[in-house]
């Protein structure tokens, strides 16, 4: 009876996660090819779990926003949605192509400050280390402010001209930083002081947090060659590392980003990371 009156409560909490589990549910079916019928040029599935996503957008707006206006409309009003939510529905939901290159480099730019201070934050972690585990880090590390600087200015140049040679550019160079990320991570896990394990993994996790945002972002307006091209170009993957990547740390950078509840950056950092190892990342 308690979570009976809990839903009453909380109607708006109780829809979105209602809704969330349409879409992850949808997504399921799209996947292993269950349409339950034709719609249009869509499929049942694919309709349902578009009106629940515009739903959800809808629950996710900032109630201080005057006009409601279409979920692919802003970068302001993507942002409740997050990165995550953005490449978890966009890449099993094909109907939702209508959100432009436009507005997904908008959301990538928005994550290059994050990016820059994380990898400002790694330079000052090797003063943390002990003696002797300070250079190992370093090495780990020293790639990461060439590469991501590369990053953010490709990623500005893909929002001021969104052409298919800004996005070739900034997919070869998600993946550069990604396997420097994943590198670090296992170097890292190498270290035996357990405090400067737990200091080193940390700053990294943090670049890599941002950059995966970043990858399911690069990956939703890609084309499915070209994620396999970039796949192909992934050597370490995804599952090598993350037996050392603490996802409650990744929910806590993208719900602060965002503005929005753990919880929900949980789902959506899960769900970005299961896509991201079905591409073959």
């Amino acid at each position: 009876m308690k979570s009976i009156s809990n839903m009453w409560e909380h109607p708006k909490t109780s829809a979105a996660g209602l809704l969330i589990a349409i879409v992850t549910f949808a997504g399921v079916l799209s996947q292993q090819g269950v349409t339950l019928g034709a719609v249009g040029t869509g499929t049942v599935v694919t309709l349902v779990s578009g009106i629940a996503s515009a739903l959800l957008g809808l629950l996710a707006r900032d109630p201080g926003g005057a006009v409601s206006q279409p979920a692919c409309g802003s970068a302001s009003q993507q942002a409740k949605l997050s990165a995550w939510a953005l490449i978890a529905l966009l890449l099993p939901l094909p109907f939702l192509s209508g959100c432009t290159g436009t507005t997904v480099a908008q959301n990538i730019v928005n994550w290059t400050p994050a990016l820059q201070g994380a990898v400002a934050a790694v330079n000052s972690t090797a003063a943390l280390l002990t003696p002797k585990d300070a250079p190992v880090f370093v090495s780990a590390t020293a790639g990461f402010k060439a590469a991501s600087d590369l990053l953010v200015a490709q990623a500005r140049a893909y929002l001021a001209n969104p052409s298919a040679g800004t996005l070739a550019q900034m997919q070869a160079q998600v993946v550069v930083l990604q396997q420097q990320v994943n590198v670090a991570l296992l170097q890292a896990s190498r270290i035996m002081d357990p405090s400067s394990q737990q200091h080193a993994l940390m700053a990294i996790q943090s670049v890599g947090a941002v950059v995966s945002a970043v990858l399911a972002l690069v990956q939703s307006v890609s084309s499915k060659a070209a994620v396999a091209q970039m796949a192909t170009a992934s050597k370490i993957k995804l599952a090598s590392v993350q037996p050392y990547l603490n996802e409650s740390w990744v929910a806590v950078i993208v719900a602060d980003h965002y503005d929005e509840p753990v919880a929900l950056a949980q789902m959506q950092v899960a769900q970005a990371e299961q896509s991201q190892m079905r591409a073959g990342f």
